[in-house]
């Protein structure tokens, strides 16, 4: 019989699993605290559990972390990049961006992405499939077991696009989440979008209270449609209308994130634009200078990226200029891509 993967249960299903067995419910508590606090990941070091149900544990369940095949931090160690190999072989990259006092995670959610952004790296690396709950927490335990230390924030930024793979985003961020399993705050986690309408509904009804920020990079159909593809399903319109009942439902502010290219969509009047589009929302702006990939297109001076900035300013937004974390080891945004391992 085929086990299961460990990371992927609830709390709510170690505590099902361990009734089963006729064991007291405490004993999800323990298992629990073992690995996501603690970050003991073998049964036979839960000291406080007895010998046969460690070995009945071992028979059932799977608990084990990607493995690490490569480990790569930047020059001003702000980032480290890790490359995982995940059970079947497939590959994923995630990242800690290490900002002043705060280690943040950045989450990939699928091996490779299947939506062929034109900036983006990951997409043109191609899609293989969705990654499980599981896979997206063992990416978080693994990198603090690396650090050696606790990570207190959470991005859904990496390979792939979350909300499609919602029910693994969603139930990854409840595990991280739960107060008996890693307990990291609900306001310390993020999810960013490219944009898919149906998820952003789901996520307002979702009950989650975690962040939302959303890939905008364009403030009209046909530029956005050349950038991002997924514009023609999920167009502009109807992206507004998610994003306005979002905030009706949830009350929360939106992170918007808008990549500057230089000559694409980093005229002053596309910031106008920008501005008109976003009437009538409560957001913060995220301006990304453009992080180089495959030579396709090129950042902005700094003077255009000041002038875009100060624009939005003018016109009564908060603003700010995302620093480039990682950018020499490509663990930067739009960075990341799937590799195959021989």
């Amino acid at each position: 019989m085929k086990k299961r993967e460990a990371l992927d249960l609830k709390c709510e299903e170690w505590e099902a699993l361990f009734e089963g067995w006729k064991e007291p419910r405490y004993r999800a508590s323990q298992v629990c605290d073992w690995i996501y606090k603690k970050r003991v990941l073998g049964f036979d070091d839960m000291t406080n559990l007895s010998l046969p149900l460690r070995s009945r544990l071992k028979e059932a369940l799977d608990l084990s972390l990607p493995v690490l095949i490569e480990r790569r931090q930047s020059s001003r160690g702000d980032a480290i990049k890790y490359l995982w190999k995940l059970h079947d072989g497939e590959s994923v990259e995630s990242v800690v961006m290490r900002y002043e006092g705060r280690d943040t995670a950045c989450l990939s959610t699928q091996v490779g992405c299947p939506l062929g952004c034109s900036f983006c790296a990951t997409g043109k690396s191609g899609f293989v499939r969705n990654l499980t709950s599981g896979e997206i927490v063992g990416q978080f335990l693994a990198m603090e077991a690396d650090i050696g230390d606790s990570i207190e924030n959470a991005v859904y930024m990496g390979m792939g696009e979350p909300f499609l793979n919602l029910d693994a985003v969603f139930d990854s961020v409840r595990n991280l989440n739960h107060p008996k399993m890693r307990a990291l705050g609900i306001r310390h986690i993020a999810i960013s979008t490219v944009g898919i309408v149906s998820g952003i509904r789901a996520l307002a009804h979702s009950g989650l209270k975690v962040r939302l920020a959303v890939s905008l990079h364009a403030p009209n159909d046909d530029l956005r449609t050349q950038l991002m593809p997924v514009n023609v399903s999920n167009p502009l319109s109807s992206l507004y209308k998610a994003l306005k009942s979002f905030q009706e439902i949830t009350g929360e502010r939106i992170s918007i994130e808008y990549m500057l290219i230089s000559d694409i969509n980093d005229e002053l009047s596309l910031a106008d634009e920008l501005a008109d589009y976003l009437k009538g929302l409560h957001v913060y702006i995220n301006l990304i200078p453009y992080n180089p990939t495959d030579g396709s297109f090129k950042r902005p001076p700094r003077g255009r990226v000041e002038a875009f900035r100060k624009r939005l300013e003018e016109l009564g937004y908060e603003v700010a200029l995302r620093k480039g974390l990682g950018v020499d080891i490509e663990a930067a945004c739009g960075q990341l891509r799937r590799r195959t391992l021989i």
